[in-house]
């Protein structure tokens, strides 16, 4: 007791607080004293003392789980997101950080803290079946999670942490023991897919019951307003109202929206995004090689010959455009390789009467085909392998390419693993695992663009380039994110005289965004995709350009707008960190009005 205070005052706050000295240890700690002991093991007491160290904290708003994952060092950005998250929102939130800024470490964050906290025992994790293993791998050794890849039925009930894909929770039998179950934690990747009320996966995610839910997607929002209603809802139903009340507040269109003040404070309740573009990221630089080739002769007969048959078809049929669109994967197959557009060609003269003039066309440009002995574009893969001592990664569009240039780099002694949609989830991680392991090579298509981490990886070849720059962006974003120790080298291959040379020109040269990422990408895409999708409007310039310098002025104006919205964007979100951070994160196509 202090001795400055009144004894009647003391006396005073017993009575009233009823409080009872025990003094009783005192005793016992004389007599040990003065008997020499017994005292009890001091390692014991190192480690009691220890424990309690360890669950003092100077601060509530303190993450208690970062002295709980050994060496792993969480970015700054990563670490606030965790606590705006837990404290700001609750445990309820939408992580969307543009690609590869660390979403699943931030969740594995917020779930560490809540399971120390003893907050949270139960946990489910909803991912593309490609990223299962790959959740299971973060949460055990970064975290010290003991997640578990759902196999067997059983597991649902008997394991505490659960990653499973969202197709295999929602399916019977697996889907009433879901639903049947209370979860502490619910957390969703790729959750932009939740964005239509109608879908099963939607209605699956609502009637999980939850406590805490994190909603990860680096595109909260594509097309209309609508979809971040939709995902919102599912985070905490009621938050932005019932949807004829959003529609009147918040909507002037799907694209443009009104009443923006009220709509930043609602989205800044639920909603975090880290872009690159706000600083103190540290990512590793660009080295950009682009790679212009000439065609064997053969190769450009095939090309001039696909492209007369291409323009042919356009020219008769353009009256109805969408039934033309499919001839631009011809036009673009034949600048892959020749078993790329002989696939498509036999598909397509499987369509078309044999007494059609179209047939006899279709089966000119297979003896063309035939006539093909080498790849120019291969040739020059094999080139920049044999230069490289590291592992690389190429990205092809094409099935048929990717297992030309599996059999073109064996014959050549490479070792080199596929990667492709329509592998099962254990054939996709066997195939990373030996690509991490042995292989020199990967070969993906654009399933490999979703999900997959490739930092140990710094070397990369688009063999054919996407139209689209998103796509682009998203390939580069598997080696080029945070971890990355290395600057990332892009090797871009196109050919001359054809359309593909233009579409680089148009990414490197118009749009320039290879050198440099350009946070609001999809913003800008999405404005110039306000009509039509980029890749038809690139295909409907190529048909009616009647000259390679129309063509390339055509491009010169697409480059122009792209650089006109970039400048715009970045306006917009210069004029305040709330908007740049909370808003135009989340509703990156949209377009504010007074």
């Amino acid at each position: 007791m202090n001795p400055t205070v009144p004894h009647e005052l003391i006396h005073l706050i017993n009575e009233n607080l009823n409080l009872h000295l025990h003094r009783e240890w005192i005793d016992e700690l004389t007599d040990r004293s003065m008997k020499g002991g017994p005292w009890d093991d001091f390692t014991m007491f190192q480690l009691a003392y220890e424990a309690e160290q360890a669950n003092i904290i100077d601060s509530f708003d303190d993450l208690l789980c970062l002295r709980h994952i050994g060496d792993f060092k969480p970015m700054p950005h990563q670490i606030d997101t965790a606590k705006k998250a837990l404290h700001g929102m609750r445990g309820r939130a939408i992580l969307a950080d543009e690609v590869g800024l660390g979403k699943t470490i931030e969740a594995g964050l917020v779930l560490k803290e809540y399971m120390i906290r003893g907050l949270v025992r139960k946990a489910l994790i909803l991912v593309p079946a490609s990223l299962v293993l790959q959740w299971v791998r973060e949460l055990n050794q970064k975290f010290g999670i003991s997640a578990t890849a759902q196999k067997k039925e059983y597991m649902w009930t008997s394991c505490d942490v659960i990653v499973a894909s969202m197709d295999t929770a929602k399916r019977e039998p697996h889907r009433a023991i879901v639903l049947g179950m209370d979860y502490d934690m619910v957390i969703i990747d790729e959750a932009h897919k939740l964005k239509n009320k109608k879908t099963t996966n939607y209605q699956f995610v609502c009637e999980l019951r939850k406590k805490y839910c994190l909603l990860l997607t680096a595109t909260p929002i594509q097309n209309d307003l609508q979809e971040l209603y939709n995902l919102i809802t599912v985070l905490k139903p009621g938050q932005l109202g019932v949807q004829s009340t959003f529609q009147e507040n918040y909507i002037v269109d799907k694209r443009t929206a009104k009443n923006e003040g009220i709509l930043q404070h609602e989205l800044s309740k639920v909603m975090i995004r880290n872009r690159r573009s706000d600083g103190n990221l540290e990512l590793t630089k660009r080295q950009v090689r682009n790679y212009h080739l000439t065609l064997s002769p053969d190769e450009q007969a095939l090309y001039d010959g696909v492209s007369d048959y291409v323009r042919g078809r356009y020219e008769e049929s353009k009256a109805d455009f969408t039934s033309v669109l499919s001839l631009v994967t011809l036009q673009r197959e034949v600048c892959s390789s020749r078993d790329a557009v002989f696939h498509t060609l036999v598909n397509l003269s499987k369509k078309i009467p044999p007494e059609s003039p179209q047939t006899a066309r279709i089966w000119a440009l297979v003896e063309l085909i035939r006539s093909i002995k080498s790849n120019t574009k291969a040739d020059k893969v094999l080139e920049i392998i044999s230069g490289i001592e590291d592992k690389v990664i190429i990205f092809t569009e094409y099935r048929a390419s990717q297992e030309y240039l599996m059999n073109f780099l064996k014959q050549h002694n490479i070792s080199s693993v596929p990667y492709r949609g329509g592998m099962n989830r254990g054939k996709k991680d066997w195939m990373m695992d030996l690509f991490k392991s042995r292989a020199k090579v990967l070969i993906a298509t654009e399933a490999g663009c979703e999900g997959i981490n490739l930092q140990f990886c710094h070397h990369m070849i688009n063999f054919d380039l996407p139209w689209n720059p998103m796509r682009v962006e998203q390939r580069i974003g598997r080696v080029h994110r945070l971890g990355q120790q290395y600057d990332v080298n892009i090797y871009n291959l196109s050919t001359k005289g054809t359309i593909e040379e233009h579409i680089l020109n148009l990414l490197h040269e118009k749009i320039n965004m290879f050198e440099s990422v350009i946070g609001e990408l999809d913003t800008i895409v999405e404005r110039l995709e306000k009509k039509s999708s980029l890749e038809a409007s690139l295909f409907r310039i190529a048909m009616e350009a009647r000259s390679s310098d129309e063509f390339s002025r055509s491009l010169d104006q697409i480059g122009e707008k792209f650089q006109s919205m970039h400048s715009q964007v970045e306006e917009k979100a210069q004029a305040g960190s709330a908007f740049r951070n909370i808003l135009s994160a989340a509703g990156e196509s949209v377009e504010m009005r007074p």
